[in-house]
């Protein structure tokens, strides 16, 4: 044995024990020469999720990432290269709050570079300073202030993962804002332009008033809002009206249609003729449309440029004039509409403009009432609206000029490729599939890729100027592939001076970030290093695994399927494992927003790292999983489970054991037989990603096995120079030995430790039990194990019914069961009489299983 037995195994302080081993060993260390030379098949590459840096781990982290360890872990061991990264997300807004708040700045692409800042402030003091007094710095600088405040928060979650016991390796990370990441994701933009996958258009866009940005489809978020329908008057050339109801009346202005359900009686006979909106006496068109609901409202809607996502699919389809009304900063624009033109509209206008829409509705429904166009009281509702997900306002939809990705919303053999990438994924489990393809059938515009924000991706390019000053959006000037990382708010083009920035005939740099997703589209070329290591790129893409959370399907998973088939042709991965939900006490979803998160360490140190895998490991991927801190139930059976190991493991090593024993007693070929459909059922279950189940199948053997098999043969195991020792001690040293390596994946420090009181290298990279290593029971019965486990509880219910202890000596005692058991139960009839301390054991023909006498001995008085 490499180590002494311990006189009393302990489960605490293994996690910097062995930590510290596997890191100094290189334990988890890809392989990078045998990867590259016995090839892709050989590889399981994992494409890990980056955790934002700058926030902080909760309980549900360590589930999921647990999930995608056990898998690392038992790849490994099957003889797998396994490359298993790990990535930073420091690029995004959260990042950007946390540098501004610690160093007292804020981040403005138009300054220079200063070689050497030192920030204002260093610290906590930091949120102490209003946005307006934090110091203004160039994009590049506030990037260096990011890339050392998030190099600080990184340890601390290194730290965390490390005792949670992934098997990382540590030397292959990268982090989402630093010069690599800027160059790939700058390089696949420009890719994508080059292609034509690319383009920049003038269209409606989300837009979120408060963080001043646009917000792309997968961002948005639907919230339940109180609202009021009200009854408004359009008028006919022959004197009636038309009455629509709305709950937008402040946009009654940037009216350019009514469209009703072609097969709406009621309205059919005005189709193809015009209405006066009230107020601004602005002749409209009435239209029919499909999207129009005979039930909503008054039956005939509204269309506004643009009151929701609905009235965009109007304007685009029915080819409508554009007349918006309301501005980026989410009050109603100066400039009045061309269309309006009369003394009364111009007045109307007067009394909305410059005013937030808030204000603009009431001043509108005021001037309706004035007018007699508004029918009756207001109507109170209540229905979902559109919210940026990190938002606490409503969007409003504004006309600006944004940079987009081609996503198959508009191109169908785009959209059939994403599906047919969808179909040739396995996902795990296989109904996630259903919410990326109905994200996909579901998609209703291209990728909004540009953000209005300082901090980030910066889109790489430059606009020439024409004679007037005024920048040619359609002849982008493009960077040189070799020249990225670039940013255009701060350098200058080739061919161009720094001084003929902003004057005509010169040019302009573009001033917009990419979209977070737009990096984190790219992990699977970050990780492996697309553009520079091509023997690392060929070696593990695609990627074996994706692992994620299922909340982020439609954002993380369909963004890297689309730019990995459009650069690609292919699927950037073979697996996709999609983690369930952590639920509070409540059966409430955990999460930031709610307050209701827990954070791992106070879990972990109490308990023990083991014992929290094992709480995550026994939920199946897409399985939601409660988790009470006051009462961590699984956790617990988790962590009694760890010690039982440790316990059984030095018990069943303390049995003398003959290096050559073989074994041959009955029931020990039996137990192994047993053992072996463990090892096969375990193998195919995490073959099929389900860890659940194989921990369920290792875990329900585990116990028989030290409950009733090592009770059964430990007086036989101690006998030394009797016939049956030998090989009882072999059989239990096998058994151990392929237990210990079922564990591993879920129990690493457990195991780990149990396993070097007897082996010189680690469990970690021991192969995986097989079948075949259990061939010596290939003529054992599992059905005697099973027998022998039932006549021992027999043994013991009858002496718990007699009021006995279980050491109490029986003087003779007769076991009843079907002739064919009996004959089995009579070839471990020692083991039966010695666990019982029976005298005279009889073993007879009868009915079910039963011990029908029992003979205690008698006791001093």
């Amino acid at each position: 044995m490499s180590n002494a037995l311990p006189d009393k195994p302990a489960l605490e302080g293994l996690e910097d024990k062995w930590g510290s081993v596997w890191e100094t060993d290189g334990t988890y260390r890809f392989d990078r020469d045998a990867a590259i030379s016995r090839g892709h098949a050989s590889v399981y590459s994992i494409d890990t999720p980056p955790p934002t840096a700058s926030g902080s781990l909760h309980i549900g982290h360590v589930f999921s990432y647990t999930h995608t360890d056990v898998i690392a872990r038992y790849q490994r061991m099957t003889g797998h290269t396994v490359f298993y990264p790990m990535g930073w997300d420091d690029n995004g807004l959260p990042t950007e709050r946390r540098v501004q708040n610690y160093y007292g700045v804020r981040c403005d692409p138009t300054l220079p570079y200063v070689e050497g800042f030192v920030p204002p402030h260093d610290g906590g003091e930091g949120k102490s300073v209003k946005a307006a007094d934090q110091v203004p710095v160039s994009r590049r600088n506030f990037i260096e202030l990011c890339e050392r405040l998030t190099v600080e928060d990184e340890k601390q979650f290194e730290a965390l993962w490390r005792s949670l016991g992934l098997s990382v390796d540590w030397t292959q990370s990268y982090r989402t804002i630093d010069h690599d990441s800027l160059r790939i994701s700058q390089k696949s933009f420009l890719r994508n332009l080059e292609r034509g996958e690319a383009y920049q258009a003038m269209a409606p866009t989300l837009w979120d008033v408060t963080f001043r940005t646009a917000v792309a489809q997968a961002e948005l978020e639907d919230k339940e809002q109180p609202a009021a329908y009200h009854r408004i008057a359009f008028h006919r050339p022959d004197g009636g009206t038309i009455e629509i109801e709305t709950t937008r009346p402040e946009l009654l202005a940037a009216c350019v249609a009514l469209v009703a359900h072609p097969d709406d009686e009621r309205f059919a006979p005005y189709f193809g003729t015009t209405v006066t909106t009230p107020l601004f006496g602005v002749e409209v068109p009435v239209l029919p449309h499909h999207l129009a609901q005979k039930d909503k409202g008054a039956g005939i809607a509204m269309v506004c440029t643009f009151g929701d996502v609905t009235d965009v699919v109007w304007w685009r389809e029915l080819d409508l004039p554009n007349r918006t009304i309301v501005g980026r900063d989410g009050r109603i624009i100066a400039d009045a509409p061309d269309a309006l033109i009369s003394p009364a509209a111009l007045d109307a206008w007067a009394a909305i403009t410059g005013k937030t829409v808030f204000s603009a509705k009431q001043a509108v429904v005021d001037l309706l009432k004035e007018s007699g166009d508004l029918i009756g009281e207001p109507r109170a509702i209540t229905h979902p609206v559109k919210f940026f997900e990190k938002g606490d306002r409503p969007l409003e939809i504004v006309s600006t000029r944004q940079w987009y990705v081609r996503n198959g919303a508009r191109d169908e053999d785009l959209k059939a490729r994403l599906l047919e990438l969808g179909r040739e994924l396995e996902w795990h489990p296989d109904f996630m599939r259903v919410r990326y393809e109905n994200w996909v059938n579901g998609l209703s515009g291209d990728w909004l890729i540009s953000r209005q924000r300082f901090f980030g991706v910066p889109i790489p390019l430059w606009y020439p100027l024409d004679a007037d000053g005024e920048p040619v959006h359609d002849s982008p000037i493009v960077p040189s592939m070799e020249s990225l990382p670039v940013d255009p708010s701060s350098e200058t083009p080739d061919g161009y001076e720094e001084s003929q920035r902003g004057v005509p005939g010169g040019f302009i740099g573009e001033v917009d970030i990419m979209d977070t997703w737009a990096t984190s589209s790219l992990t699977p070329q970050l990780a492996g290093k697309w553009d520079t290591d091509p023997e690392l790129w060929n070696a593990v893409f695609p990627f074996s695994l994706r692992p994620q959370g299922q909340d982020i399907i439609r954002t993380w998973l369909f963004s890297t399927m689309l730019r990995s088939a459009l650069e690609f042709g292919e699927k950037p991965w073979e697996h996709a494992g999609l983690s369930g939900w952590i639920l509070d006490p409540d059966r409430k979803k955990m999460s930031k927003s709610k307050g209701n998160v827990i954070t791992p360490a106070g879990v972990l140190e109490q308990h023990g790292s083991d014992a929290v895998r094992y709480w995550a490991a026994s939920a199946r991927l897409g399985t939601d999983a409660g988790f009470d801190p006051q009462n961590p139930t699984q956790v617990k059976i988790g962590r009694r489970l760890a010690i039982k190991v440790l316990n059984a493991s030095k018990f069943i090593l303390s049995f003398p054991a003959s290096e050559n024993a073989t074994v041959t007693e009955p029931v020990d070929l039996s137990m192994l037989a047993t053992l072996r459909r463990v090892v096969g059922d375990a193998t195919a279950a995490l073959d099929a990603y389900d860890h659940a189940r194989a921990l369920e199948i290792t875990e329900s053997f585990f116990w028989t096995f030290c409950d009733d098999y090592l009770e059964l043969v430990k007086e036989r195991a101690y006998a030394e120079g009797t016939p049956g020792q030998e090989s009882a001690a072999a059989a239990l040293r096998l058994a151990l030995d392929v237990l210990l390596r079922l564990f591993a994946p879920v129990i690493p420090y457990t195991t780990e430790e149990s396993w070097s009181w007897w082996h010189d290298t680690s469990v970690h990279v021991a192969a995986w039990p097989t079948p075949d290593e259990l061939a010596v029971a290939a003529g054992g019965e599992p059905e005697l194990l099973a027998l022998a486990s039932l006549a021992l509880t027999s043994i013991r219910r009858a002496k718990t019914d007699a009021k006995a202890s279980q050491k109490t000596p029986v003087t003779s005692a007769e076991i009843a069961a079907p002739a064919e058991s009996a004959e089995r139960l009579r070839a471990v009839a020692d083991d039966l009489k010695a666990v019982g301390r029976i005298a005279d054991l009889s073993i007879v023909e009868g009915g079910e299983l039963a011990v029908t006498r029992v003979e205690l001995a008698p006791t001093d008085a």
